[in-house]
């Protein structure tokens, strides 16, 4: 060898080669697509930042993966700021991520639309689920701030247009870390609270990560499961946040929700004046068409003179009677003349005018079969004779034939 080359045992070399890597790329920014993206049982993050052409092993460790907004996933374009981290026992190196930014959006924006896009699949923005809100409500809850300038913009308001209006404030922060479970605590709060049946949820304007606690989904799964219908009022008209999604009713600002949940005592007022007329109206109408309808009944011949009309059917019954009496007697004439005719023809045909015309009837004592044919009996056979008055008994001793016509 031309010179002397140090031997170093691969321990040294990867701790060299460590010091080195580090030290030349303390902070570095990554361009690339997430691919092998995985979690391990501790919370770390493990994933491979990749190209057209090369890839490179990254890692978020428990903390850092913690505080990410948006929800990672193979195929989405992200920028990686971090170290490089060369690990001895395998030889291989990695980027320790301590900050991961989508690709062409912002990461409050992405976990904004990766939010709204499973809420809506669940079905959470429907407008068949939202609930009516009371007409008067009979206590109102604010679940806000109540050092912001917001919750005295709905005070002013809601006491302005119903001031017999109860309201019940539920204090939580409304921005900064921990808010959004603060918040959600605060709704679930509401069904014990006695008298509540409305609430409004919100604060005044401010930066997208000063509203990004109504954009959790702590605070939106809240809201949705509460049973006392809620209006979010959250920032200014542009400002959407997935708590208006979610919400039975948005307000456009913390202004128009304090006139959206009560109604003006004045034009309430107003409306019921206007009832009351509509009322007057009305009843009058209905006095003088009674009116005029009993003085059309009085003037009808039945009512003017009574008397006349009793009389008038007295007669018409009289009529009828008399009509019914006569009908009655020429039906009766006509039966009893048809029942002598029928009486008659009876007579006629009885076996018993028959008889008393000096005929007889002639039967066997025992059968009672009429005889007509003497050559049918035999010596000695009772017979029985039955006359017009009385029956003769008798013993048959000679049978004649028959004399012929």
């Amino acid at each position: 060898m031309a010179q002397q080359i140090p031997i170093l045992s691969v321990t040294e070399f990867t701790g060299l080669l460590k010091s080195h890597v580090e030290d030349a790329f303390p902070l570095i920014a990554v361009r690339g697509e997430i691919s092998n993206l995985s979690q391990s049982a501790n919370g770390h993050v493990f994933l491979t930042l990749k190209d057209s052409k090369s890839q490179l092993r990254a890692v978020l460790w428990r903390d850092t993966a913690r505080q990410l907004k948006f929800k990672l996933k193979d195929g989405l374009e992200v920028v990686a700021v971090g170290g490089l981290d060369l690990y001895p026992a395998r030889g291989t190196y990695q980027l320790v991520v301590q900050e991961l930014v989508p690709e062409g959006i912002g990461a409050l924006e992405l976990a904004f639309r990766q939010l709204r896009e499973k809420l809506a699949a669940e079905g959470l923005f429907a407008a068949e689920r939202k609930r009516p809100l009371p007409r008067i409500p009979n206590r109102i809850a604010l679940v806000t701030s109540p050092q912001g300038a917001a919750v005295k913009d709905m005070l002013q308001i809601i006491l302005r247009r119903w001031p017999a209006a109860n309201i019940v404030i539920v204090p939580v922060p409304v921005q900064g870390d921990g808010a959004a479970d603060k918040i959600a605590m605060g709704i679930r709060l509401l069904p014990r609270l006695e008298g509540v049946d409305v609430a409004i949820v919100g604060r005044g304007g401010g930066s997208l990560e000063d509203l990004w606690p109504f954009n959790e989904e702590v605070v939106a799964r809240a809201i949705a499961a509460c049973p006392v219908p809620i209006i979010s009022a959250v920032g200014h008209e542009i400002d959407v946040s997935i708590s208006d999604l979610v919400a039975d009713r948005r307000a456009l600002t913390p202004s128009e929700s304090g006139e959206i949940v009560v109604p003006d005592s004045n034009e309430l007022l107003a409306d019921l004046e206007h009832l009351e007329r509509r009322l007057q109206r009305t009843v009058t109408s209905r006095i003088e068409n009674s009116r005029h309808r009993l003085d059309s009944l009085a003037a009808r011949p039945v009512l003017a003179d009574p008397w006349q009309q009793l009389e008038r059917s007295r007669t018409q019954i009289d009529d009828l009677f008399g009509r019914l009496s006569r009908s009655a007697d020429s039906r009766l004439v006509r039966a009893r003349s048809r029942l002598a005719e029928l009486t008659s023809t009876l007579d006629a045909l009885s076996p018993l005018q028959v008889l008393s015309r000096g005929y007889s009837i002639t039967q066997d004592a025992q059968s009672g079969v009429v005889i007509q044919d003497a050559e049918a009996l035999t010596l000695g056979t009772l017979i029985e004779t039955r006359l017009h008055a009385g029956r003769v008994i008798s013993r048959v001793e000679q049978v004649l034939p028959a004399t012929p016509q």
